[in-house]
């Protein structure tokens, strides 16, 4: 059996609160629920039980490694240029985070994925998008290239499972949760 995997840090409610308000004025949108926000450190995918036991020791160590920390959410942008596929809230500057990151994609590799192609850009995606208008898409990004949440402390981080659906969201399962303890 496998299993799809992702290593994220979850959203205090009054976070994702902020977040569901923001979410309206591009057709093509389709809005995230508010159960699948989340900020995700590494995206490992479809992983044999094996290696989800080898990722699963490897986050343990990260969390060893790494203090709680203060995170923000700041500003509004879209992947895919011309053509976007999804908008996102981004995270402010922070060294505690990257490092956290660091140490999944170390999980990573010491299981034997290869190494993320991408540089680590923390976001938290609101949207997915199916032909929305451009100019749209701008002018979400433009309302709220100013957005910026209050900071929250992060304790700990998750290894989720997901499972993708035809015309629903996906459904994500916390399969281990790793408290910050360094």
């Amino acid at each position: 059996m496998s299993l799809r995997l992702f290593a994220a840090i979850a959203l205090p409610d009054h976070i994702a609160e902020r977040l569901l308000a923001l979410m309206r004025g591009v057709p093509g949108a389709k809005w995230r629920p508010r159960e699948n926000l989340h900020l995700t450190l590494r995206f490992f995918g479809e992983v044999a039980e094996p290696v989800a036991d080898d990722i699963d020791g490897a986050l343990g160590e990260a969390a060893e490694a790494n203090a709680p920390f203060e995170l923000a959410l700041k500003s509004a942008g879209s992947f895919g240029g011309a053509d976007p596929h999804a908008l996102w809230i981004g995270a402010a500057e922070s060294e505690p985070l990257k490092k956290l990151a660091a140490g999944c994609e170390r999980a990573a590799r010491r299981a034997g994925l290869k190494p993320e192609s991408r540089k680590f850009t923390p976001h938290v995606t609101l949207a997915y998008l199916a032909r929305a208008p451009l100019d749209r898409v701008q002018a979400f990004e433009q309302r709220l290239g100013l957005f910026e949440a209050p900071p929250f402390r992060v304790e700990s981080f998750g290894l989720y499972s997901s499972w993708t659906r035809r015309s629903a969201p996906s459904l994500y399962r916390l399969e281990a949760e790793y408290p910050l303890r360094g």
